[in-house]
């Protein structure tokens, strides 16, 4: 397979990009490269004076670039409302969101402002309400796309989202790990209702492989050692190939709507761009559903389809 890079990526002028978790890691790289290629870029999070200074690295990285940082804090209902309502006001069509954001290994349970498990809340439930949302601008840009970041955790038995918001047992990576999950069972999910509607985005999951970025800094020391000597020396890759997958699944065309991507070399840790198996629970469709119903009664953010048939059943986890 061709070795997909940056330099593929199709013009994306006078499109509209939104990146969370913009900051740094993979979401900064995934907005400098998008305004690179032309595109306007919001690079949302929730650290304003960080999000400022990452739009002024990515502006003075790439002379033109067209980035413009904002607040947004995916652990905060409120907070996605307020962002949302800001680019509802601009009117504008928004041509890709990238649900990039992201918790990992959290130590101890924490809860949102909404009172959400924070690793579930901010992974899933955040974009989640971010994307029903933004859901009319999207409607209003043909060929639309949703890039949802997972994780290939999303294949391990610790990715049961029987438990949701960890409220039985709480463990650090099965948090992280079913919080994946949904990342996948959402975007999937989120194509069949466009489908259903004859509207919407092209939904599409992306894993970045093995990178070094500012989700293992809520590893204990030994193990963040550790995990740095692995991913810098043996299977990892640089942070810039990381976000291609994103990047990939967001411009490429000929991209299948429902599918799943990440590097295509050994044990998908590194490697170029393209289409990866799914896990195998993301192709149970009743727990997806269910997994959609109970977000959108915890988040209180219904999704509008024009045309679309009205889902009634509640399948609570």
């Amino acid at each position: 397979m061709h070795s997909w890079t940056t330099q593929d990526m199709p013009s994306q002028e006078g499109r509209l990009a939104v990146v969370t978790g913009a900051g740094s890691g993979i979401g900064y790289v995934t907005a400098r490269e998008l305004a690179r290629a032309g595109a306007e870029v919001v690079m949302a999070g929730r650290d304003e004076g960080r999000m400022r200074d990452a739009a002024r690295r990515a502006a003075a990285e790439v002379p033109g670039a067209r980035v413009r940082p904002e607040l947004l804090d995916l652990a905060d209902l409120s907070s996605v409302e307020a962002f949302s309502e800001l680019l509802g006001r601009a009117g504008r069509p928004v041509n890709l969101l990238v649900n990039n954001a992201a918790v990992m290994a959290v130590p101890e349970r924490r809860t949102t402002v909404d009172d959400f498990e924070l690793t579930v809340g901010v992974n899933h439930l955040g974009h989640f309400a971010l994307t029903g949302r933004l859901l009319p601008l999207l409607l209003r840009a043909p060929g639309s796309r949703v890039v949802t970041v997972s994780a290939a955790i999303a294949r391990s038995p610790l990715a049961d989202p029987s438990d949701l918001q960890s409220t039985r047992h709480y463990r650090p990576m099965a948090a992280y790990a079913k919080s994946k999950l949904a990342n996948v069972l959402f975007a999937l999910e989120l194509q069949r209702r466009a489908d259903a509607a004859g509207a919407g985005p092209v939904s599409v999951a992306v894993h970045p492989g093995s990178s070094l970025t500012g989700l293992q800094r809520h590893l204990s020391r030994p193990v963040r050692r550790l995990a740095d000597l692995a991913l810098e020396r043996f299977v990892g890759q640089p942070v810039e190939a990381a976000a291609l997958p994103s990047l990939y699944a967001g411009t490429a065309p000929g991209i299948a709507p429902g599918g799943f991507y990440g590097p295509t070399g050994r044990f998908e840790a590194r490697g170029a761009p393209g289409p990866v198996e799914l896990p195998t629970a993301a192709g149970d469709t009743a727990r997806a559903r269910a997994l959609w119903e109970t977000s959108e009664a915890l988040t209180r953010v219904p999704y509008i389809w024009p045309g679309a048939p009205y889902f009634e059943e509640e399948h609570p986890f």
